[in-house]
């Protein structure tokens, strides 16, 4: 389950049913469908995995209100089917994920009359299409009751609101323990693995090219089908199968922030429902801290976008609109910028107005590319993808999707009692206990393990990760590079950029213990890692 053991995978069976692009929410959930449907798979990524958008989301499980909302003023269907399966996907994670996921409330206050019964009304609606799926019903609250909970708004106005339940997660935990269990069943996984040529037979793609950037091997492997999921990058790969073809994708910036501020209750989180540009902003408690985002701008697709001093402003904006309190720039601990992979359409000159909902295109070399969509339906993009390829085969034999059912890495038999075994077995205290449960399932016992051998120190004081964790993610979880560890296999630099900083030299010193690096490696990985924490 390290990165090594794949390369030899790789090495030994050479030839594959399917190689997946993209290592991201999609391209994990492909590999996973792929391998509990019976088909051999290789997916590669040529950077980490859940490097770009997927671990950069809003960490919301959701059918998403503002596309209901979009679905009906504007009669759009796409939206509307797109909330449809969200809310079917949202239950679905809940089971499949338990240790990544978890119901969350979230309070829309309300600042004119006439509104609330139109914001009443419409999350009524989103528990309806919700179905037998729906976590809990929406209410109606009281100003009053409503400043006394969240006593952080401002009062001015305020005519009320109306809670209603999503579910929330850790998105890059989720992207690793998918790629963990497509391994687990036979899946082939490599990160830093970059696509940089065909080969062709009769205008038919019959094998790929892949450079290995850690080592600068070159690999030759041969698949039936290419599934193209690299997300914002899909373009890249068709042109890299033909240069002429048309972009399908367009691109749209979500900054988000995090602040040490108690912004909300730890329990509920804040949905403003019309900035000054008229989009949306959420204030969600995340992993003991305070998230807000997000904005929602056109944008140029790069490796590694940042998040600009003039995004983080507008948040800060909107924060000083409907909060009593004002949230300083000194108190922001970290900021990041994903890129939302959005289905192009010309005529939309605003990237708010683009669909989330995912196509799949098929070129005539076989290259079959699924854009859009968004983290919730990861399973139901993987899903219309195998079937998609089932019909382009025209194979009957293909089993049904059965990924619905199966417990991804952790969740087997997740439970409280987990917590209880730390404490009582491993001598951890009550935090380190609940964080490694939070985070790993029913695996937290083999990090424990780690522990228990000399590795059980914080990596800095104020953050639960422990050291074990760093041994772990190189052992189990396919992490080569210290920004791995520090930015998705924990969530570090995304809590807090100074103290990923902080902890980044002991990083460097365990990967290096367990990598073979000599001292140049070291600097070299601490150099880059300062460069690309998030």
């Amino acid at each position: 389950m390290n990165r090594t053991s794949q390369i030899s995978r790789l090495k030994q069976l050479q030839s594959f049913d399917l190689l997946v692009i993209g290592g991201g929410a999609t391209g994990a959930g492909i590999a996973m469908e792929a391998i509990t449907r019976g088909l051999s798979v290789l997916l590669v990524d040529a950077g980490d995995f859940s490097g770009g958008t997927s671990s950069r989301s809003t960490k919301l499980v959701h059918g998403g209100v503002r596309y209901l909302e979009k679905a009906i003023l504007g009669f759009d269907r796409s939206q509307f089917n797109l909330v449809r399966d969200a809310l079917h996907e949202r239950s679905t994670l809940l089971r499949i994920a338990p240790h990544l996921v978890r119901i969350l409330p979230i309070f829309t206050p309300v600042y004119s009359t006439l509104e609330l019964p139109y914001y009443l009304a419409g999350l009524k609606l989103y528990d309806r299409l919700a179905g037998r799926h729906n976590l809990k019903s929406s209410y109606f609250v009281s100003a009053k009751k409503a400043l006394t909970h969240f006593p952080m708004l401002k009062s001015e106005g305020l005519r009320g609101g109306v809670t209603y339940y999503d579910g929330q997660f850790d998105d890059a935990r989720l992207n690793v323990c998918l790629l963990m269990t497509a391994v687990e069943k036979g899946a082939v996984a490599i990160n830093y693995a970059k696509v940089v040529g065909f080969e062709k037979v009769q205008g038919k793609i019959v094998a790929a090219n892949i450079n290995d950037k850690i080592s600068g091997d070159s690999y030759r492997v041969k698949a039936r089908t290419v599934i193209n999921a690299a997300g914002p990058f899909v373009d890249g790969i068709r042109q890299l199968d033909n240069p002429k073809c048309k972009k399908i994708l367009n691109a749209s910036s979500g900054v988000h922030l995090v602040t040490t501020r108690r912004l909300c209750p730890s329990d509920t989180g804040i949905l403003v429902p019309k900035t000054e540009d008229g989009r949306v902003l959420f204030v969600l408690p995340w992993l003991n801290q305070f998230l807000v985002g997000t904005t929602d701008q056109p944008a140029e697709i790069e490796k590694h976008p940042e998040a600009l001093e003039a995004d983080i402003q507008y948040i800060l904006r909107q924060m000083k609109r409907y909060f009593s309190m004002k949230l300083e720039r000194s108190e922001v601990a970290s900021a990041w910028c994903g890129l939302r992979p959005l289905v192009s359409n010309p005529e939309e000159a605003d990237t708010a107005g683009l669909s989330r909902d995912h196509v799949i295109v098929s070129a005539p070399s076989g290259l079959m590319s699924i854009a859009g969509g968004k983290w919730t339906t990861y399973r139901k993009m993987a899903e219309d993808s195998i079937n998609t390829l089932a019909k382009t085969w025209k194979r009957d034999d293909i089993p049904y999707s059965r990924t619905s059912k199966i417990p991804l890495a952790g969740g087997d038999h997740y439970g409280p009692h987990i917590a209880v075994l730390l404490q009582e077995t491993f001598g951890l205290s009550s935090v380190s206990a609940q964080h490694l449960l939070g985070t790993y399932g029913d695996r937290a016992v083999e990090v424990a393990e780690i522990a228990k051998q000399g590795y059980s120190q914080r990596l800095v004081p104020h953050l639960p990760y422990l050291e074990a964790e760093v041994i772990y993610a190189v052992q189990k979880e396919f992490a080569i590079k210290p920004s791995d560890v520090l930015s998705r296999r924990t969530r570090i630099s995304f809590l807090d950029a100074k103290a990923a900083l902080t902890a980044l030299p002991r990083v460097v010193a365990l990967m290096g213990e367990l990598l073979g690096w000599d001292a140049s490696e070291r600097q070299v990985n601490e150099e880059e890692a300062r460069r690309h924490l998030i």
